[in-house]
């Protein structure tokens, strides 16, 4: 099979960011007439570039995984059209329960946290990416290099994929037609997915078609005014921090935890707010009161 060379797109990609970025600072301060976060997007920006940085040798593992896998394919899926469109719907299909583990899981929530971190929602949290995540959440693509996909074509679509979601970070745009919305992932329905309202946590997880969400049962409309962040905000400007803090609560729940050592090692497991001693609360219990709330004011 003859491999063509691919960009790294990302790379290609951040002047479109940069400029795109000031546009929207433009709009929001001059046209929108609302104050924008400096030091928030700057945080964002920052954990951006460090993505970037430590991309360069995350993706090295994650190729030579993939190269791995793909001795022991089922298929041989050549580099042509219909092979692309087919791993644009499997590799989304992928992502999407990446994602979704990412919000029902305490490990794989401790690096996807990062991107729910910011209590604003423009194109700049689109940049606030973890620096953790890359080095072990790639399991969830094994699926694809055993089916018959080339390495390269899985890391390529993952990247666009990467791509189409950065201009849904935005509430500069409010609802595309009605045909867009029922297909595609759009500001609407991402604006759910980054909000902390009790009937919007843990919703919407698509990458490009939120398909997904509306076949597993995760989809949520955009109904009242989203408010953005964390249940419980960390509060802090801090790239360390921002990268690192939920790591540190999660291992000392692990590691002080006065229980055995099978409830300990269920804070890996369980999702976030999840207590061994029942105390805690997860993001269906505050889903569970805001209906119960909702049929009692009805």
């Amino acid at each position: 099979m003859q491999i063509p060379e691919l960009p790294n797109l990302i790379h290609y990609a951040i002047p479109f960011f940069v400029l795109t970025v000031i546009i929207e600072v433009i709009l929001t301060v001059k046209v929108k007439m609302e104050d924008y976060e400096y030091k928030d997007a700057l945080t964002s920006i920052t954990m951006g570039l460090g993505n970037v940085f430590i991309g360069l040798f995350a993706k090295g593992i994650i190729l030579a995984f993939f190269i791995f896998l793909y001795q022991f394919r089922v298929f041989t899926l050549p580099f042509a059209w219909w092979t692309w469109i087919l791993l644009l719907f499997a590799e989304d299909f992928c992502y999407y329960w990446n994602h979704r583990i990412a919000h029902e899981s305490r490990l794989f929530w401790a690096s996807h946290v990062v991107h729910h971190s910011s209590q604003k929602y423009n194109l700049a949290t689109a940049l606030r990416q973890t620096w953790s995540g890359s080095f072990y959440t790639f399991i969830f693509w094994a699926l694809l290099p055993l089916l018959g996909f080339h390495p390269i074509m899985i890391v390529m679509q993952m990247s666009i994929s990467l791509l189409y979601q950065y201009w849904i970070h935005t509430e500069l745009i409010n609802k595309l037609p009605r045909w867009f919305e029922a297909i595609f992932n759009t500001p609407s329905h991402h604006r759910v997915h980054h909000a902390t309202n009790p009937q919007y946590l843990d919703r919407n997880h698509a990458g490009i078609f939120i398909i997904w969400d509306k076949l597993f049962g995760t989809f949520e409309p955009e109904v009242e005014k989203p408010v953005y962040g964390l249940v419980k905000n960390i509060d802090t400007y801090n790239p360390i921090k921002v990268a690192f803090l939920e790591w540190y609560y999660m291992l000392s729940d692990v590691l002080k935890s006065k229980t055995s050592l099978r409830k300990r090692l269920l804070y890996l497991i369980k999702p976030p707010g999840w207590r061994h001693d029942g105390t805690g609360k997860l993001s269906t219990d505050l889903r569970a009161e805001w209906e119960q709330n909702k049929k009692g004011e009805s």
